[in-house]
C-alpha cells in the first residue's frame, strides 16, 4: 500500500521547523534554504548530497545545508520514516560564530550528510523532543544547549584549543544559584562567564556534571521538594519553584527521585 504522510510545525520563537515524514515516494533533486538535521526512524533511503551519493538507514542522522542539491528514494519496497529539524541560517550562523574560538576556524556547513553516532543520536532525540513540546520561553535554554552540543558532532574538526577554566563556568553557576527562578538564557549565562555559548555548555558540564538547563532544573526541583515538605500545596509549590505548571514539576520530580510529589506530600 502506498504511503505518503507529512506533518509540519513551525516554532517561531526557536527558529526551527519540525517535519515528521513517512513516505515511499522518490523525491527529485531539490534544495532548501535552511540547515536541516534529521533522524531516519524506520527504513532506509539513498540520496545525492554535496559529498556524493549516500545511504541512510534506521538510526542514522542525516543533514543538509542551505542550497545543497539532494534527492531521495527508498531502499527496498517499503516506506521510510524520518524526523527533521530545519533551522534558520541565522540561528546556525550564530552557533558557528560561537564555536569558532574552540575549533580554530569558523564552520560554514554541516559536514556529514549521514552520521551514525550514538551520542549525537541521543542529543538529536532530546532536541527534537524539546522542539515538539516547546512551551513558551521555557524551552529556549534546553533547545540552545542541545543544539550547540549536537552541532559539534556534525562538523569536521580542526585542532581545538585547551578547555577553558572552571572559574568562568562558576560565574554562570552562581548566577543560577542566586536566583533559580529567573528565566535565564544561554546567552545571558555566557555573557556572565565571558565565554561563548558553545564554550559555556562544555565548561559547565565539566564543572557540575550537568548542562546549564539540567542544573537549573535540579535547583528548582530541590526548592519544590523543600516547599512540599513544608506543607505547601503542590500547585503553589510548582509555581513558586519556577515550573510552568504542576505536571511540569511532577515530570521532573519523578525523573529525579523516582516517586511523585503527591506521594512525597503524604509522608
Amino acid at each position: 500500500m502506498a504511503s505518503h504522510a507529512f506533518k509540519v510545525k513551525r516554532i517561531t520563537d526557536l527558529g526551527v521547523e519540525i517535519v515528521e515524514a513517512d513516505s515511499d515516494r522518490q523525491f527529485v533533486r531539490h534544495m532548501h534554504d535552511h540547515f536541516g538535521i534529521g533522524l531516519v526512524v524506520h527504513g532506509a533511503q539513498r540520496s545525492a548530497s554535496g559529498r556524493g551519493q549516500v545511504e541512510a538507514h534506521a538510526g542514522d542522522l542525516i543533514s543538509v545545508n542551505p542550497a545543497e542539491v539532494h534527492d531521495g528514494k527508498p531502499i527496498g519496497d517499503g516506506a521510510r520514516r524520518w524526523h527533521m529539524l530545519y533551522f534558520s541560517p541565522q540561528l546556525i550562523a550564530e552557533n558557528f560564530a560561537d564555536m569558532a574560538a574552540d575549533l580554530g576556524s569558523r564552520p560554514c556547513e554541516l559536514a556529514y550528510p549521514v552520521l551514525r553516532n550514538r551520542q549525537a543520536t541521543v542529543l538529536f532525540g532530546t532536541l527534537y523532543q524539546t522542539a515538539t513540546q516547546a512551551v513558551e520561553k521555557s524551552s529556549q535554554l534546553p533547545f540552545e544547549e542541545n543544539l550547540s552540543l549536537l552541532l559539534e558532532h556534525m562538523l569536521d574538526h580542526t585542532v581545538s584549543k585547551p578547555p577553558v577554566s572552571g572559574a568562568a563556568a562558576s560565574r554562570a553557576k552562581a548566577m543560577i544559584d542566586d536566583d533559580p527562578l529567573a528565566a535565564v538564557s544561554l546567552a545571558s549565562l555566557a555573557k556572565e562567564s565571558a565565554l561563548s555559548r558553545f564554550q559555556l555548555v562544555r565548561a559547565f558540564a565539566r564543572l557540575t556534571g550537568l548542562t546549564p538547563h539540567a542544573y537549573l532544573i535540579q535547583r528548582r526541583i530541590q526548592r519544590a521538594r523543600h516547599l512540599i515538605a513544608s506543607g505547601v500545596p503542590l500547585a503553589e509549590a510548582s509555581h513558586a519553584s519556577g515550573f510552568a505548571d504542576q505536571s511540569h514539576m511532577t515530570r521532573h520530580f519523578v525523573r529525579s527521585f523516582g516517586f511523585s510529589p503527591g506521594i512525597y506530600a503524604r509522608q
